[in-house]
């Protein structure tokens, strides 16, 4: 069963809701990334606030989410986009190793100068043209908190977030206030209306338990919190893995260093490994693969390290 993301709206159009539960294309994301459990939850809350937010962009395109300090993790950063293909990376400092119990603070911002980003970045952005992006102080405890700090204070945007991870799942409860829905003639009973339904719905998501967003599927949890609401239901959407790495575009990487250089790697390691720098997909070209790449314009193959054709 594929992945995917459902969104609710409060009967009185003021509470967007919006959960998932991703499996499938969580384990692919980290088939080929070895990374220490505690990262590997940062990652997938992460990943699963991404593909919350990039649920409701307006553009073709993609939202980048990013954590950067100076502690043992580097960097953490996931894309999604506005169909909702993601890709997600950590990565530690050489030699570095994490305490136990590490929290984000300790794994990204020891020293208070870590930042998160946010990047929206439009599919037809023409030559030249600059993505959206938004840089602010790595504040809260939790992946939730750093968002919610940012949705709040740079998109004026009540919002709240329940997320949990671990190696088989990555899951997300995302509540947020629809902008605008009051009309002038109603603004003040409708403004009370939509706080009281705000709270009835952070009140029902904030007694859920990190096990159970991340244990259980997204119908039953929201059965299970909204049981007595008529919640408006949306279409579906599906959710899944995609790094655009290739061996096509590895290949076209090699031939770009040259063939004396990727001889030198054949003579000394005996093939050409190369893993891809965000997803860790590994890719081998052995002495025939690299030949091939460097085939004359007849057609005919050079074996490496000779001028002799074949």
């Amino acid at each position: 069963m594929s992945d995917v993301l459902k969104k609710y709206l409060t009967a009185d159009r003021s509470t967007r809701i919006q959960a998932l539960r991703l499996t499938q294309s969580w384990q692919t994301g980290l088939a080929h990334q070895d990374l220490p459990p505690a990262l590997v939850g940062l990652l997938g809350e992460l990943t699963a606030a991404s593909a919350l937010l990039a649920s409701n962009i307006k553009f073709d395109g993609s939202v980048v989410l990013q954590l950067q300090g100076n502690g043992p993790v580097r960097l953490i950063m996931v894309e999604c986009t506005s169909a909702l293909d993601l890709r997600a990376t950590a990565h530690l400092r050489e030699g570095a190793t994490l305490p136990p119990g590490a929290g984000l603070q300790d794994m990204l911002n020891p020293d208070d100068q870590g930042r998160f980003t946010v990047m929206l970045d439009p599919s037809g952005r023409q030559a030249g043209a600059t993505a959206y992006q938004g840089i602010v102080p790595l504040e809260g405890d939790t992946v939730a908190a750093v968002l919610e700090h940012y949705m709040k204070h740079s998109e004026q945007l009540d919002t709240r977030l329940w997320l949990a991870a671990d190696g088989h799942a990555c899951a997300g409860l995302l509540l947020q206030r629809m902008p605008g829905e009051s009309t002038p003639a109603g603004a003040a009973e409708q403004t009370g209306d939509s706080n009281e339904t705000w709270a009835h719905c952070t009140t029902l998501a904030d007694t859920l338990k990190r096990e159970e967003l991340r244990t259980t599927d997204t119908d039953t949890l929201i059965r299970r919190l909204f049981w007595e609401d008529d919640l408006l239901v949306f279409p579906e959407q599906a959710v899944r893995w995609h790094c655009p790495c290739s061996r096509e575009r590895v290949a076209g990487m090699l031939r770009t260093l040259g063939r004396p250089e990727v001889d030198s790697i054949l003579a000394e390691q005996g093939h050409v490994h190369i893993a891809c720098n965000f997803c860790g997909q590994p890719y081998d070209f052995d002495a025939v693969d690299c030949a091939a790449l460097f085939a004359d314009d007849s057609g005919s193959l050079q074996a490496p390290g000779s001028d002799s054709l074949h």
